[in-house]
Order: structure tokens, then C-alpha cells, then sequence
């Protein structure tokens, strides 16, 4: 069994070490083989993340952004894993907006049962499970859901970092919306929460970029689209890098999938 309270717990503690160094003025920013930001808060994190999950479930083995270097042949044995990534939004990190997260999932067979996404600076937690989802936003407590509603203008939200040509392209689809911009997998939660309607994600992610806001958008009745094959987004590919896809809550896609 699981507790949600340990991943609220292992999060917070994630987020502390963040915390300390995003105050400071040197983030020990590096730069990875496909020229994306690697700070100091990145290690740290998964690190902690890493010890503590280890300590609690030492049966469940974990795939970390920080650690993802696991042979398919080895990995594509797991029936049960975690899916972690120790800051999901580190550009927005580097610019100190606030709208990065810490992120925990957990895939089985190849699809997320549970997910904690944690936003330190906001100071904001959402999760889900076959329990539902549920969001605490300073430390109050509540069942969250997408929005039903089937207004005219839909309320769409897109990454404020990574822009993409095609977004425009698929927004010309819409006839009547507003555009949110945010970073990290928080756009994901915020289709949960029902703030947005859809995220569309028209340009590169990985895996551990959408695992755990996944988790907490199915359990609030929501769909995260693959839009290659139009199902349902799943994990542990022997390719880690995602499809485009559609963080949706109850819009008809039939026109915006073609």
C-alpha cells in the first residue's frame, strides 16, 4: 500500500532543498547532451526523492529524469515503477517565476495509478488516485474535477517557454478561446483543477514531463491524448520521448485530432 502521505511528505522535503538554492544567485547551471538546464536544485532533488522512496517502497524501482540511463531490456520487465522528475520546469526555475514543480508517478503496466505534482514556490500540491484527485493549496484540502461545462469559449492553456508553430495552427481550429500561459506540469493540473479546458502540447516532452499530472487529470475524469494514436498516453516506451498530445477535459476532439 501506499501512502499519499509519505509522497506529500517526500515532496516537501524535495522542495526545501530546491528552495534553498533557488534563493541564492548561482543555480550551478549546466547544460545536458540535448542542450536543456541542468541546476544544482535538479540533483538535489532527485537525489532526496531518490533516498526516500527507496527507504519506503525498496521493492518498486525508479525511473528519475536525473537517473534515466536504465537499459529498455531491463526496464521493460517492470510491472510496477516510479516515474519521477526532481524539477519539471527548470527554465522556469532559471528565470524565478515560481511555476515549477516536483513531480511523482506511479506506472502500472504501463499506465499511472497514482501521481503527486508539487509546486514549491506556490506552495500548492495536486494528486491523484483511484481515489480521486484532490488539490492543497496552502495546506487547504479539496476534491478537484474538470470542467463539464460546455461553454463556447474554451479556456485553453499553453507552455509560457516552449512555444511552438503548430499550436497556432491547431488554435485556428477553435472558433472562441482564451490562452493561459504556464510553465511546467502544472498546465496539466490546471485542466484537472477545471480552470482550463485543454492543453494542447504540440511540441517535445518526455516521459517523466506528464507522468504524474497525468495521473492526477484521469482521476479528475480527464483524458491525456496521444495524438498518434489517439488513446490514452502511456509509459515506459522503449523511446522516453512523447508524442504530441492533448491534456483534455470533456471538449469533442474530432476536429482538433485531424
Amino acid at each position: 500500500m501506499i501512502d499519499i502521505q509519505d509522497l506529500i511528505d517526500i515532496c516537501s522535503n524535495a522542495g526545501q532543498e530546491i528552495l534553498e538554492i533557488y534563493k541564492k544567485t548561482d543555480l550551478g547551471i549546466e547544460y545536458k547532451e540535448d542542450n536543456s538546464p541542468l541546476t544544482l536544485a535538479d540533483k538535489k532533488s532527485h537525489e532526496c526523492i531518490c533516498a526516500s522512496l527507496n527507504k519506503l517502497y525498496p521493492n518498486i524501482p525508479i525511473l528519475s529524469e536525473e537517473g534515466a540511463k536504465i537499459a529498455y531490456k531491463d526496464r521493460s520487465k517492470w510491472k510496477l515503477f516510479w516515474l519521477v522528475d526532481p524539477i519539471d520546469g527548470t527554465k522556469e526555475f532559471i528565470k524565478k517565476n515560481g511555476e515549477f514543480t516536483v513531480n511523482i508517478a506511479l506506472i502500472e503496466d504501463q499506465k499511472p495509478i497514482l501521481g503527486i505534482v508539487y509546486a514549491p514556490v506556490l506552495n500548492k500540491y495536486w494528486y491523484g488516485s483511484k481515489d480521486g484527485s484532490f488539490v492543497i493549496d496552502h495546506g487547504k484540502t479539496k476534491k478537484i474535477k474538470v470542467n463539464n461545462t460546455q461553454d463556447k469559449k474554451i479556456k485553453v492553456v499553453a507552455s509560457r517557454s516552449h512555444k511552438s508553430p503548430k499550436l497556432d495552427n491547431f488554435l485556428k481550429k477553435i472558433e472562441d478561446y482564451t490562452l493561459l500561459t504556464m510553465g511546467s506540469s502544472i498546465k496539466i493540473c490546471l485542466v484537472a483543477e477545471g480552470i482550463a479546458d485543454i492543453y494542447p502540447r504540440l511540441a517535445p516532452t518526455m516521459e517523466w514531463d506528464t507522468a504524474a499530472a497525468h495521473a492526477v487529470l484521469k482521476f479528475a475524469h480527464g483524458n491525456l491524448i496521444d495524438i498518434n494514436t489517439q488513446l490514452e498516453m502511456i509509459y515506459n516506451r522503449e523511446n522516453l520521448k512523447n508524442s504530441h498530445f492533448i491534456a483534455n477535459s470533456s471538449i469533442d476532439l474530432n476536429n482538433l485530432m485531424k
